[in-house]
């Protein structure tokens, strides 16, 4: 029996995610791929790699630095999260990932990203996550906040714009099982209402892909509604946070950071047994 599992983005919503991770870790829960968008990404690779603490280790300690991400770094340079600080100097120096224990997993792991010039969502499998660090860039990089990202001669953005949960290409993958964990509580919907402003600014800054970025919504809502049809006749099983967390996207209050992941943990220790039971583990 092959299980996938699907994580969902949201800034710094995600250390809910990290949280559930970390939970599964001391559950042994174990999967065989995983698609991760934007902060999915970002913190899902740390429950590949074993490094149980990790996602909240490093961002309690280091998000009020002043080169980790903010104003400063975006008008430095372009990017509210630091692409320097936050994406290189943190993995490599400062709170090491154990990138051989990512590789002898063998788990599949997918980074979600949006082709600028397609307006298409692609799945890149990551085998090395230092090699591969601008995917997870790219993946992460929000829209007006952050420079495009090159890889490969290809100009990409947060992953979350073309396909925020891609339920579509988990199914498309194969998996007898499924486990999504999203970052917003039951019946959370966005609104499909457009600022005809922002979306000038988006056409004359990005082209063609301002109708995806506004698109979004609906996109992301029918997401929603298909996983809930399909939780519904225990197709899958889904994690989400038992209320609303109530926190921005570039939170900085490390009590809240600290809160958001222990909901997450807790959460999921308190559907463990249901989870065993969905995968007959």
């Amino acid at each position: 029996m092959k299980v996938g599992l699907l994580l969902e983005g949201g800034a710094m919503r995600g250390m809910y995610t990290a949280g559930v991770l970390d939970s599964f870790l001391d559950n042994n829960i174990k999967v065989d791929g995983i698609i991760g968008v934007s902060a999915g990404s970002l913190f899902g690779v740390n429950y590949v790699s074993k490094q149980r603490g990790r996602a909240l280790n490093y961002n309690t300690k280091y998000i009020k630095h002043p080169m980790y991400m903010g104003l400063k770094s975006f008008i430095k340079t372009g990017n509210i999260v630091n692409k320097e600080f936050a994406y290189y100097t943190i993995p490599q120096k400062l709170d090491v990932f154990n990138q051989e224990k990512f590789a002898d997993s063998n788990i599949d792991f997918f980074a979600t990203v949006t082709n600028i010039e397609t307006c298409e969502a692609e799945y890149i499998k990551i085998k090395d996550v230092f090699k591969q660090m601008e995917v997870f860039r790219a993946s992460s990089a929000l829209p007006f906040f952050s420079q495009v990202v090159e890889i490969n001669g290809k100009k990409y953005l947060d992953g979350g714009i073309a396909d925020s949960i891609p339920i579509n290409k988990m199914l498309e993958m194969g998996y007898d099982k499924i486990i999504v964990v999203l970052t917003r509580p039951h019946e959370y919907r966005k609104s499909t209402k457009k600022n005809p402003i922002l979306f000038k600014i988006a056409e004359k800054k990005y082209g063609k892909l301002a109708e995806t970025i506004f698109n979004r919504a609906k996109v992301y809502n029918n997401s929603l509604d298909k996983i809930e049809e399909l939780e519904k006749n225990k197709e899958i099983f889904v994690i989400r946070p038992s209320y609303d967390l109530k926190v921005k996207r570039l939170e900085k209050d490390v009590e809240k950071i600290t809160k958001i992941y222990n909901l997450g943990f807790s959460d999921t220790e308190n559907i463990i047994d249901d989870l065993k039971k969905y995968l007959n583990v």
